[in-house]
């Protein structure tokens, strides 16, 4: 098991979680937008050592968004909003080397329970789910697209981008192979020799959340850059472990949240860091003090966010569904490698399941060194100016998507067309969550459904093959109703008098 930890295996963790909390302390650059930028860079250094990097970048950006949460009052990532409600206030008062290692340790502390979840549970999950026949594998596919679409801010539009991905995966040719004839299909006329087979899958990840962060950057202006007399990091303000007195069932509590929120499909670090706030606030014997500076708040937040991280990579690693649009991009790292995820994975690749374990527990404690004994220097990097770093990474999204299936203009042009659709997502409100997840399972769900068809003959098949075919129908319900009561519950809210 730890014949993996050459020394390129360990560079490549800790260079990819130096790099992942810079981007993460940038405000408008994201975990997501890292390992789409860095994914092109795994296909030379083999599966295990690719994801190396690519794990390390996802748990440095997620930890490194707490920076400018902190000292700025601006999220680095979606993430650490609820980061901001108290982390400010701390600043404003001279408390930010102080708010900084509360956020710090409750980040560690986050990942390693989600870690140990992930080891515990998603070897159990992939045994139980290699049972599973074509019409379970389908129905569990259709459960994660109803719930990413149930927990969307707009559920109908979260649907409408989950089903959009569907439909833009189905382009190309119907493979026999997949139960098809062979034809093309959804093709406009005129494009048949660029979409013969399709959008491929690693420009599309790359245009989305690469190339899209920059336009929606570009359409917002490069402020003037932050100075360094704007960071009060208050140096006079001690940390002391002490101040984690009281708080252990709070920061259990949100790290299980922040797991359990990122085995849902599509949910996001932003849902986890909310509902572990809102959680801690309601259970605290002080709640008026939430907002004004209190660490439970920064606690809640952190443990949460960071706790996603192991949770996300459950349902990918035991069942082939990511958890997040981070975890998405991890299957392009698979695909690079000609490797299918899914509840096999483990057991026919236990070396990369080891070492997948290995990085995730040398990331967050490199993530907590780095950050933990460097912050003042971490806290410079919100200085960083943008018109500087921007080009640097269109290029290198340009260059990957052109390199990664070994010079293919085509996967430029298609870099270009879902960069701009990804800033379109942003004007029509839609979800690039939904539509990346849509985008991945549709072609598999497809393959399911006619092999189901194929085997059984009869749509009732679906609703009668088993106990669990059963039980999943009650989830996809319990899931859309659970959603409309929200909504409902929600428009009500709003049209209460003030």
């Amino acid at each position: 098991m730890f014949e993996i930890l050459t020394p390129l295996f360990v560079s490549l963790i800790v260079g990819g979680t130096l790099v992942g909390i810079i981007f993460g302390a940038i405000p408008g650059m994201t975990a997501t937008m890292a390992v789409a930028v860095c994914l092109p860079l795994t296909y030379s250094l083999g599966l295990e050592n690719g994801l190396a990097l690519l794990l390390g970048l996802y748990v440095g950006g997620i930890s490194g968004g707490l920076v400018p949460a902190i000292l700025l009052g601006i999220p680095g990532t979606p993430s650490s909003i609820t980061t901001t409600f108290d982390g400010y206030p701390m600043a404003q008062k001279g408390e930010g080397e102080k708010a900084l290692r509360i956020g710090i340790v409750a980040s560690l502390v986050g990942g390693l329970v989600s870690l140990l979840v992930l080891d515990l549970f998603a070897p159990t999950l992939a045994d139980f789910a290699i049972k599973f026949s074509y019409v379970e594998k389908f129905l569990i596919i259709f459960f994660a697209l109803t719930v990413m679409a149930a927990l969307s801010s707009d559920m109908l539009l979260g649907i409408f981008s989950g089903v959009l991905g569907i439909f833009v995966a189905l382009i190309g040719t119907y493979d026999i192979s997949d139960g098809g004839n062979g034809n093309l299909r959804l093709v406009p006329p005129g494009t048949e020799y660029w979409l013969e087979s399709g959008f491929s899958l690693l420009p599309v990840l790359i245009g989305l959340f690469g190339l899209a962060a920059i336009l929606e950057q570009a359409e917002i202006g490069v402020p003037k850059g932050h100075s360094s007399k704007d960071i009060n990091v208050g140096r006079h303000a001690r940390f002391s472990f002490g101040v984690f007195r009281g708080q252990s069932i709070n920061l259990l509590r949100s790290s299980l949240i922040g797991t359990f929120v990122g085995i849902l499909p599509g949910v996001g670090g932003s849902a986890a860091s909310i509902i572990s706030y809102t959680n801690a606030k309601t259970f605290s014997k002080t709640p008026e003090r939430f907002g004004k500076g209190e660490p439970g708040g920064i606690i809640a937040s952190e443990a949460g966010n960071n706790g996603l991280t192991g949770g996300a990579l459950v349902p990918l690693l035991s069942l082939g569904i990511p958890g997040d649009s981070t975890t998405a991009l991890l299957i392009g790292a698979f695909t690079l490698q000609g490797i299918q995820v899914g509840p096999l994975f483990i057991g026919n690749n236990p070396g990369t399941w080891d070492a997948m374990i290995i990085a995730m527990l040398i990331a967050n404690l490199a993530m907590f060194a780095m950050m933990y004994f460097a912050i003042r220097y971490f806290a410079l990097v919100v200085t960083i100016p943008k018109h500087i770093l921007f080009p640097v990474i269109l290029m290198m999204c340009v260059i990957g998507a052109y390199t990664i299936n070994y010079g293919i203009m085509f996967d430029v042009w298609t870099l270009l067309i879902f960069g701009v659709l990804g800033w379109l997502f942003t004007k029509l409100r839609l979800e690039v969550a939904p539509f990346i997840i849509g985008f991945i399972l549709g072609p598999s769900a497809e393959i399911y459904f006619v092999k189901s068809l194929e085997s059984f003959g009869d749509v009732t098949i679906f609703f009668t093959k088993s106990w669990i075919a059963v039980l999943l129908w009650v989830l996809i319900i319990g899931s859309v109703a659970g959603a409309v009561l929200m909504a409902k519950k929600n428009r009500q809210i709003a049209e209460e008098p003030v």
